[in-house]
C-alpha cells in the first residue's frame, strides 16, 4: 500500500512499473518518498511563514496545504518529465531547466524553516533593533515638539528671572539703607536721616514693584507650566500610540533581514541539506543507467509513434487517391459539349446585362 503510494507519488507509470522487477519498484518508491516528504516539509515551512504573517493558525494550515501540493505537484512533474536517452551530456541539458527550477524551490523552502530554527537567535536581533527603533522614535517626536516646548519654557525662565533680578534688587535697597542707618557705609553717620529714608523709601518702593510682578507673573506661569505639562503629555501620547507599530516589528520580512544578519554558515549548511533533498531525484535519474522501466517506457512509445506513422502515412496515401479521382471526374466534365454551351448562355446574359447597365449610368451622369 505505502510502496504503491510512493511510486503514484514518483509520477511513473503505473502500468509500466508493475511490470518491472522488484528493485526497479523499489528504485521509484524511493524517488517518490523524496517527492511526498519534501511537500511535507514545504507545508510545514510555508504554515509556519504564513503564521507569523496572518497570526492566524487556520488561515497559515490551510494556505500551507495549498503550497505543499503545489510543490508536490512540481516535484512530480520535474521527476516524471525526465527521459533517460542514454547520453548524460543530451540528459543533462533536459534536467537543466528542471535543475534551476528546483533549486529555486528548496531556497523557498528552507528560508522559513531557517527562520524557526534560528528563532532566538532572531528574536534577539529584533529587540535590539526595536530598542533602536524605539529611541530614534521618541527622539524624533520630541524634536517635532522641540520648538513648542522650548518656548514656552523660555518665557517661563524670562518670568521668573525678572522675578529673582527684582529680588536681588530689593535685598540691595535693603542692604544700602540698613548700612546706612549703621553708619558703616554711604554717609557713615549712625542714625536715621535724609539719606536713610530716600533709601528707605526706594527700597519700599522697590518691594511694592517686586509683589506686583509676582502677582501678574504668576497667573502667567501658571499657565505657561500647564501648557508646558500639556505638551509633555502629548509628546509622550505621541510615543505611546507608536509604540504598538514598534513592538509589531516582526513580521516575514523583518525575520528574514534579521537571519541575514545573523553568521552565514549555518544558514548556508540548511539551505544546502534542503538543496540536496530537492534536487536528490533528479540526480539520482540522471546519474542512474538506463533501466527496465525506461527501456519499457521507450518501447511503449515508439508503438504510439509507430501507429501515429502508420495513420499518417494513409491519411496521405487516401488525399492523393482522393486528389487523382476528382483530376478525372472533372476532366471528363470539361469534355461535355451540352455542359459547356450552358455556361456559354448564361456567360452571355451576364455580359448584356453588364453592358446594359453601364449605358443606364452613363445616361444619368449626362
Amino acid at each position: 500500500m505505502l510502496k504503491s503510494f510512493f511510486i503514484l507519488c514518483s509520477g511513473a507509470d503505473k502500468d509500466i512499473v508493475s511490470s518491472c522487477s522488484n528493485g526497479e519498484q523499489n528504485k521509484y518508491a524511493g524517488i517518490g518518498a523524496t517527492v511526498f516528504f519534501t511537500a511535507v516539509m514545504a507545508f510545514v515551512a510555508c504554515s509556519y511563514a504564513l503564521y507569523t504573517v496572518f497570526d492566524n493558525a487556520y488561515m497559515a494550515v490551510f494556505f500551507g496545504l495549498v503550497w505543499g501540493l503545489l510543490i508536490f505537484n512540481l516535484d512530480r512533474f520535474i521527476v516524471s518529465t525526465i527521459r533517460k536517452k542514454g547520453n548524460f551530456m543530451d540528459e543533462f541539458i533536459q534536467a537543466s531547466p528542471r535543475i534551476v527550477l528546483a533549486m529555486i524551490i528548496a531556497i523557498v523552502i528552507s528560508k522559513p524553516l531557517e527562520i524557526k530554527i534560528f528563532e532566538k537567535e532572531i528574536n534577539t536581533v529584533l529587540l535590539k533593533e526595536k530598542n533602536e527603533m524605539a529611541i530614534a522614535n521618541k527622539k524624533q517626536v520630541a524634536d517635532y515638539f522641540k520648538t513648542d516646548v522650548d518656548k514656552n519654557q523660555a518665557s517661563i525662565d524670562s518670568l521668573k528671572n525678572q522675578i529673582k533680578a527684582k529680588e536681588k534688587e530689593v535685598a540691595a535697597l535693603y542692604q544700602s539703607y540698613i548700612t546706612e542707618a549703621e553708619g558703616s557705609a554711604g554717609t557713615k553717620k549712625m542714625g536715621k536721616g535724609p539719606i536713610y529714608k530716600e533709601k528707605r523709601a526706594a527700597h519700599d518702593a522697590a518691594i511694592k514693584q517686586l509683589d506686583s510682578l509676582k502677582v501678574s507673573s504668576a497667573k502667567t506661569i501658571a499657565e505657561k507650566e500647564a501648557k508646558g505639562k500639556t505638551l509633555q503629555a502629548d509628546l509622550d501620547k505621541k510615543v505611546a500610540d507608536s509604540q504598538p507599530i514598534i513592538d509589531g516589528f516582526d513580521g516575514l520580512m523583518a525575520r528574514i533581514n534579521a537571519l541575514n544578519k545573523l553568521p552565514l554558515l549555518p544558514s548556508l549548511f540548511i539551505m544546502l541539506l534542503f538543496l540536496a533533498i530537492e534536487t536528490s531525484p533528479i540526480i539520482a535519474k540522471l546519474l542512474s543507467p538506463k533501466s527496465e522501466y525506461d527501456f519499457k517506457q521507450e518501447d511503449s512509445e515508439m508503438g504510439i509513434k509507430n501507429m501515429l506513422a502508420q495513420n499518417r502515412y494513409q491519411s496521405e496515401l487516401q488525399k492523393q487517391t482522393d486528389a487523382e479521382i476528382y483530376d478525372k471526374v472533372y476532366a471528363d466534365i470539361k469534355e461535355d459539349k451540352e455542359l459547356y454551351n450552358y455556361k456559354k448562355k448564361s456567360a452571355m446574359e451576364l455580359l448584356k446585362l453588364q453592358a446594359d447597365g453601364f449605358v443606364e449610368k452613363q445616361k444619368k451622369s449626362m
